[in-house]
């Protein structure tokens, strides 16, 4: 492997500029450093991070590849800085067993831009009537780490019980989409004046903050982990918050367009802008950036959802909830959390690498910029913009709510052990 030497780059944003020299997929050296041979990155005073985690990506591959396969959605993922995500059980057939969770994990190895780890579906067929084979996909090629039946709650008490017991002897976690499915019947959107004067079935902050109250204390009696999915509410937060001080194992995320995006989106009526769950308030959204810095949200997650153009562009009822996020997240969060003072680039390094890589079981991602460390890296040019064209980005769907926004942080280079698999907005 060719040794890459990255030239006067910020570690975290911070300090002095510094070479970082990487030989066999690891960090060499870090100071001033002359290489003859290694391929050069001129970082010109650039923020190198850790690689970031998504612990929450739907790839669609097997079952709708029209919109999304492996390839594509680790392309999107490259060039949003990613070098891990994990990809979400709701395909085609369901991931609920080794064969299909293997497919994934070897498709991943083999397309090789990303590390691509298979989400395992909790329930069989994502029914929410009989366990999955839970022990089987864990102990598979695969090496299953996190449960979840997203896109649908895991509503039955004694069902997520049993499934946070046996998680717990495997080591895993379930990663729950928090929303009681009686509150939401025909829901279409946060429930709330605008709503109501808009027409919409209202979504209520209920319906997820008891189901992440309930889950909590499942946790706790179960001395298992929880892991809150797309965290919406600044209800949820308190909740969270609350369990976290009685010391339950439960971790959480938010996506970044609940980190910038509000309700006033619906005026529109455009369904690029629906989501599950739905846009809240500017309250919510305040409240939500402030638990993501305090460390009461743990990490941001993208949730990216591609969906095919007939599946969007049709009337709001009928519309696929669902946007895309790979490529927009770094810029997101730079928006909302680093522009605002709430974070600082070390945050960021917290937030999208660290954390998540720990949720999630990775030992070799989210790691320390050091000497010796595996090289999954990001490089981010912080004073760069751009502005965003669904057309343009690397999925084969294009709805993101972001089209035409300008937006500062630009990923410019992201490797993956070393290899270069996206720089300067191309792969490779």
């Amino acid at each position: 492997m060719t040794a890459v030497l990255i030239k006067g780059a910020k570690l975290y944003g911070e300090g002095d500029p510094v070479d970082v020299l990487i030989e066999d997929g690891v960090i060499a050296r870090i100071g001033t450093i002359e290489e003859a041979g290694a391929e050069v990155i001129e970082a010109n005073g650039q923020v190198l991070l850790p690689g970031f985690v998504d612990l929450h990506t739907h790839l669609r591959e097997p079952g709708r590849e029209d919109t999304e396969t492996i390839a594509t959605g680790s392309a999107a993922a490259a060039l949003g800085g990613y070098t891990a995500v994990f990809a979400m059980a709701n395909t085609d057939p369901v991931a609920d067993n080794a064969v299909i969770v293997e497919h994934v994990y070897q498709r991943g190895q083999e397309v090789g831009l990303v590390d691509v780890h298979p989400v395992g579906a909790v329930t069989v067929g994502l029914k929410g009537e009989k366990l999955a084979e839970l022990g089987t996909m864990a102990k598979s090629k695969a090496n299953v780490r996190v449960f979840s039946d997203d896109g649908l709650c895991v509503a039955d008490p004694l069902l997520m019980r049993r499934a946070l017991e046996y998680t717990n002897a495997l080591g895993a976690v379930i990663a729950q989409h928090a929303e009681e499915p009686r509150l939401t019947v025909g829901a279409q959107a946060h429930e709330g004046e605008r709503a109501s004067r808009l027409g919409y079935t209202g979504w209520p902050a209920s319906a997820e903050e008891s189901i992440v109250a309930r889950d909590c204390l499942l946790a706790e009696h179960a001395k298992a982990r929880l892991h809150v999915c797309h965290v919406s509410t600044s209800g949820t937060a308190d909740v969270l918050r609350w369990a976290k001080a009685r010391g339950t194992q439960v971790s959480a995320e938010v996506t970044p367009h609940h980190l910038l995006l509000t309700d006033s989106r619906l005026e529109t009526y455009d369904p690029i802008n629906k989501v599950n769950p739905p846009l809240r308030t500017e309250s919510d959204v305040e409240k939500l950036r402030a638990a993501l810095a305090d460390g009461t949200i743990d990490c941001v997650a993208t949730d990216h959802a591609p969906h095919a153009v007939q599946d969007k562009d049709c009337e709001w009822s009928a519309a696929r909830p669902g946007m895309l996020g790979l490529q927009t997240a770094l810029s997101i969060v730079a928006e909302t959390m680093v522009r605002t003072g709430l974070l600082d680039w070390r945050g960021v390094a917290r937030v999208m690498s660290e954390r998540p890589a720990e949720i999630g079981g990775l030992t070799d991602h989210g790691r320390p910029l050091a000497e010796g460390e595996p090289a999954n890296l990001t490089l981010v040019d912080p004073d760069a913009e751009w502005t965003v064209s669904g057309r343009e980005l690397a999925s084969i769907a294009a709805n993101t709510p972001y089209e035409g926004m300008r937006l500062p942080g630009v990923v410019t280079a992201t490797l993956l052990r070393g290899r270069i698999t996206a720089r300067e907005g191309k792969i490779g």
